[in-house]
């Protein structure tokens, strides 16, 4: 029998494209389409295993059902009808129409494309199965579905909850940075696990537990569970099985590597540390009670990969000068590193004293801001790398 072959959506920080798709590709799937916030691919009931396991930088993965035109409300519910539900969702499928969002659309209301998509849905399961009653006491089968020009697109949730919550980050500091958009942001970076990393403000420790979830080899999705695997009728058990002990057989936790993460604020400090045991990477990451003031490190060619305090309370934007300014100080004097800072702060480039390099928008959420990027120079290469030919 040939394997069923869907279209899965993968939605990113707009701005991130790029990195979930190299990510999807080294997995080893067809990329169908890169749009605005998503990347669409081809996979098979194998794919949605190992996308919700391995990929770091996507929010969810959604199993298209269909798409269609609807400029009222009568189209809408045609459309909806019209898509082969039966083939997704068993006759005590419990189904719902969990997020509608609508762009440039003439249909816009929420509520009323919820409403009245769950009762197309109903009468398109009832008829297929032929039953006057549907259940709804099985698998739960979440609906999302989104309107861009008129242009519906129909996907079942095969997630849950998000995929940023890996399922170690229990204390959080204030304003943390979504797991998902951490790893993407070291992605673009060069750097490898035989370089220094130090994050300055580390805050609940993310860009530091991510970066040695890389460096271990741990699958971001590998302690938690998935919705999609109680749909016994799409996803085979053995699929999920044999894709969760890929992931325990890619985990390498001997690794040797020089990750650390400093804050000002020790209860900041050691909730980070908690954090990280929860990601079975404590052994990889020294967590230190230290002012950006007092940043230093003795070795060459590291990186700074940094989320700083914005000044979201009206209070803290005084300070902000102040606190830039000394990390543009101390960065100097680590004349061979590279610094990588995110945050909708405007005057980070004067304040710290350079121009940076490179400069990318990234929405994180609904907030706007910036990825600067201070490229210090390219450690020497080996001798024995340059001895290729003899």
């Amino acid at each position: 029998m040939a394997t069923k072959v869907y279209e899965l959506i993968a939605p990113c920080h707009f701005g991130l494209e790029a990195v979930l798709k190299k990510e999807i590709l080294d997995l080893g799937y067809e990329i169908a389409a890169v749009e605005d916030g998503k990347v669409t691919f081809y996979g098979d009931a194998e794919a949605i295993c190992q996308a919700n396991i391995f990929l770091r930088t996507t929010e969810r993965i959604l199993l298209k059902v269909g798409e269609f035109t609807a400029t009222t409300f009568e189209e809408l519910f045609q459309g909806t009808k019209a898509l082969p539900w039966e083939e997704f969702i068993p006759a005590d499928g419990k189904f719902w129409v969990k997020k509608a969002n609508s762009i440039r659309s003439k249909l816009f209301s929420p509520s009323d494309i919820q409403s009245i998509m769950k009762k197309a849905m109903v009468d398109r399961i009832r008829q297929a199965c032929n039953v006057n009653v549907l259940p709804e006491s099985g698998a739960s089968y979440p609906v999302r579905v989104s309107l861009y020009r008129d242009r519906v697109t129909v996907a079942l949730d095969t997630t849950g909850e998000s995929l940023h919550k890996r399922g170690y980050r229990r204390l959080v500091s204030r304003a943390p940075i979504e797991e998902t958009l951490a790893a993407a942001l070291i992605l673009l970076m060069p750097w490898n696990k035989d370089r220094i990393l130090v994050d300055p403000f580390c805050g609940s420790g993310t860009f530091c537990i991510e970066a040695a979830m890389m460096a271990a080899g741990i699958a971001p999705g590998m302690k938690r569970s998935f919705l999609s695997q109680s749909w016994e009728n799409l996803i085979p058990q053995k699929c999920w099985n044999d894709a969760f002990e890929e992931a325990r057989e890619q985990v390498d936790d001997t690794v040797t590597v020089d990750i650390q993460g400093y804050d000002i604020d020790g209860e900041v400090i050691r909730s980070a540390r908690a954090n990280a045991e929860l990601a079975g990477v404590g052994h990889l990451i020294h967590f230190q009670q230290r002012p950006v003031s007092a940043l230093s490190h003795p070795k060459k060619y590291g990186f700074l990969i940094t989320n700083p305090p914005y000044g979201e309370r009206l209070e803290e934007k005084k300070d902000l000068p102040v606190l830039y300014r000394q990390f543009g100080e101390r960065f100097r004097m680590l004349d061979t590193w590279s610094a990588y800072v995110i945050t909708s702060y405007e005057n980070v480039e004067a304040d710290m004293g350079r121009k940076a390099d490179r400069n990318r928008k990234i929405y994180n959420g609904m907030m706007k801001t910036y990825y600067y990027q201070f490229l210090g120079p390219k450690p020497p290469k080996r001798r024995a790398d340059d001895d290729t030919a003899r």
